[in-house]
């Protein structure tokens, strides 16, 4: 007689669900990400406003992110003392201020300084997310939870960027401020609503530069300054170069913007792969594969239509880019997740501000596939830095 194996098949249990706090840190990203993409493509109204270049304007933004940048490099680490809720609400506030300084601003100046104390509030804010976010993900749903935190820069882009170019057109890019403003106002309300997971340590925060020494941060680090760049050195000017080189309306960004967010979040439906495959392993080819993006848009920067279904591509990319780069960062060090997230906000909106200056000159005076090209190897610098 034959032996029967009688065993019962193992019991799959379903993937946890990712909590609902996930979906307000979402709102916060969403928020922020209006105002540091919104000027881009609102830039030349606010230069016609005020009788100025664009490239001037554009030096807010460059403000912006040295804000972010410093504050990220010496204030994040404070997130891990202090805990994540009230970090996270004093940032919103300050954010709320700054932009409503945004909307009154008479002079040139004075918006750059406002969207310098901005960036302050943002890099505080943006390390607090994303420490939050991993914090609260339940085991074997890192990168989806991540990745649910991240779709708010595709809320941002599809319904802040693109309703402000509409804004701006319509009524004025003052409006667009004050919108983003009271939005920042509500995200303070919501944070206080809801538990994330927050256990501030109490003790002397470390010094921000001491997680330098955390075993693999500096070629993430390195990778992260490379992708970042090339996508504000690029993005940055895109709206100036619908406009004046291919005679679009200011509101045709809004479009670039749509196209851009769909494709960003729609690959939040496929971040399963990265929990699969591991974040390590899809990161360089994510970043080749943005590179690849850029050679495209250099190719059809001629083209408004080409340009517009390349922005869904390109927001596909930059999803599992941004994805693998937050998730193996927030992996390294969980006791000091706040304070390295915080020099991954320095290093991003450092890129901010490198990418929008020194690609300026770059787009006056060789065009927007001279930067596209420019993006390329920088990916390609990227990539390498990501296999290590």
């Amino acid at each position: 007689m034959s032996n029967v194996d009688q065993s019962f098949p193992a019991v799959v249990e379903p993937l946890a669900r990712i909590p609902r706090s996930a979906y307000l840190l979402t709102a916060c990203i969403a928020v922020i990400g209006s105002n540091s993409l919104v000027l881009g493509p609102i830039a030349p109204e606010v230069a016609r406003s005020f009788g100025t270049s664009v490239p001037l304007v554009m030096a807010a933004a460059s403000a912006f992110g040295l804000g972010t940048a410093a504050s990220a490099l010496f204030l994040a680490r404070y997130i891990d003392r202090f805990g994540v809720r009230s970090m996270l609400q004093w940032a919103l506030g300050l954010l709320a201020l700054a932009l409503a300084g945004s909307a009154l601003a008479p002079t040139i100046p004075v918006l750059i300084v406002a969207q310098l104390v901005a960036g302050i509030a943002a890099g505080i804010a943006l390390p607090a997310i994303y420490a939050s976010a991993a914090a609260i993900a339940p085991p074997g749903r890192e990168s989806g939870t991540i990745g649910v935190v991240l779709t708010g820069w595709t809320l941002s882009m599809v319904a802040g960027v693109s309703l402000s170019a509409v804004i701006a057109d319509l009524i004025h890019w003052r409006a667009v401020f004050a919108i983003v403003a009271t939005l920042a106002l509500a995200a303070v309300a919501g944070v206080a609503a809801v538990s994330l997971s927050d256990r501030p340590s109490g003790s002397v925060a470390p010094a921000p530069l001491e997680a330098l020494r955390t075993p693999g941060i500096v070629p993430l680090l390195i990778a992260c300054g490379a992708f970042m760049t090339a996508f504000y050195g690029v993005y940055g000017y895109l709206g100036d170069h619908l406009h004046e080189a291919l005679g679009r309306p200011v509101s045709a960004s809004g479009l670039a913007a749509v196209s851009y967010g769909i494709g960003f979040g729609a690959a939040a439906l496929l971040d399963g792969i990265v929990d699969r495959l591991g974040a390590r392993r899809v990161m360089p080819i994510a970043y080749l594969a943005a590179g690849g993006v850029y050679l495209l848009l250099a190719a059809v920067s001629g083209s408004f239509g080409g340009l517009i279904a390349s922005m869904a591509l390109w927001g596909l990319i930059n999803h599992f880019g941004l994805n693998v780069l937050v998730t193996r960062l927030s992996a390294l060090d969980p006791a000091r997740r706040g304070t390295i997230m915080g020099l991954n906000s320095a290093v991003t909106y450092l890129a901010v501000f490198v990418g929008t200056t020194a690609f300026g000159p770059l787009y006056q005076a060789m065009g927007f596939a001279a930067s596209a090209l420019v993006a390329v190897a920088l990916m390609l610098v990227a990539a390498a830095a990501a296999r290590h």
